[in-house]
């Protein structure tokens, strides 16, 4: 069933407006995210050639011969950087039917790990294709834009609850933000029938920009599965886990998932995920009395473990699950360790 009117639109210019028409956007915003925990967004300020243009060089990479893709693949990057080929990926434990290219902050690799700190072997370079020279340029110019966007986003939601719309900026002063590249190859479902399985994201908040004219990309509301046809120029954004914590469970993460597309056909897609410093816990916030009233609390994560303030350690986790041949190869450790204390 598609049914993109399930989802509202959120225009972010509204919050230039005045009093009265930003104050509607903050009530809107806050009852989108309670409510269904995913919403349309218009008034980004994206430059749409800029989306384009990112989208033609992915699929330019991702033509490239596979020897050449492999030669960045994440297998060879202790820090889960770089390349996944179609069926490299888990979610749920079940193999994802995509191929992708995982690009963060370029960072120096931490050479002496605390092991307090697990999540600082997170931290490091990217791997960039070398057939594909402007991919670099490209991908780093649309994390730091659209991270723009999401921390008005944050200062918006911050309002929305009652703080002080800087409430969330000491944990992003130093985000760890993170751009997946995606194509999902079409295929008639016998191999797998998820392009990604269902979950929930772990972090803050991810805007996802896929390719105009896509399909597939489905939210779960009310026990059933609602297909979400993408608006030109817009975004669909939805919260994570990481502001389910800081609300009390008030702002719902929902889950979701991606069917593939049909055979003979394919699609990109461009996830962006905005999320606090790896060592860095989201503020909770101290709701008015009628809104903490309606918070609905937290629960454990989608595997049944427990969610930890700490975004780092939630993300940690996620990975080591999401790409097992990386962390069998490099943090055998890592595995042990945190398998021991689920």
């Amino acid at each position: 069933m598609s049914d993109s009117a399930a989802l509202p639109v959120i225009d972010l210019s509204d919050l230039d407006g005045d009093r009265a028409t930003r104050a509607a956007l903050l009530d809107r915003l806050r009852t989108a995210t309670h409510e269904i925990g995913f919403f349309h967004l218009a008034g980004h300020g994206i430059d749409p050639a800029l989306a384009d243009e990112l989208v033609a060089t992915a699929r330019a990479f991702f033509a490239l011969p596979e020897a050449e893709k492999l030669a960045i693949e994440n297998v060879r990057s202790p820090h889960f950087r770089g390349y996944t080929r179609v069926g490299g990926e888990r979610t749920q434990g079940y193999v994802d039917w995509r191929e992708q290219l995982d690009i963060g902050p370029e960072r120096e690799a931490v050479t002496e790990l605390d092991p307090e700190r697990p999540w600082e072997v997170l931290h490091g370079p990217n791997l960039w294709p070398a057939g594909i020279p402007q991919l670099r340029e490209s991908a780093l110019r649309w994390i730091d834009e659209v991270g723009e966007v999401g921390r008005r986003l944050l200062g918006a939601w911050a309002e929305s609850l009652g703080a002080p719309a800087d409430h969330f900026d000491e944990a992003f002063a130093d985000p760890d933000p993170l751009l997946k590249i995606a194509r999902y190859p079409g295929h008639d479902r016998s191999i797998t029938d998820q392009g990604v399985g269902s979950h929930k994201d772990v972090g803050a908040l991810t805007l996802l920009y896929p390719e105009p004219g896509s399909t597939g990309f489905q939210v779960e509301r009310e026990g059933r599965w609602v297909e979400i046809e993408p608006l030109p120029g817009h975004f669909i954004v939805n919260i994570g886990e990481l502001l389910e914590v800081a609300t009390g469970g008030y702002l719902q993460a929902t889950v979701h998932r991606v069917l593939p597309p049909p055979a003979g056909t394919d699609r990109v897609s461009l996830p962006f995920f905005l999320n606090p410093g790896l060592d860095k816990a989201l503020p909770p916030v101290d709701l008015p009395a009628d809104l903490a009233a309606a918070a609905r609390g937290v629960g454990p994560d989608e595997h049944g473990g427990r969610l930890h303030a700490v975004y780092g350690l939630n993300a940690l986790k996620s990975r080591l699950r999401a790409h097992p041949n990386v962390a069998e190869r490099f943090h055998g450790d890592l595995l042990r360790r945190l398998a021991a204390s689920r």
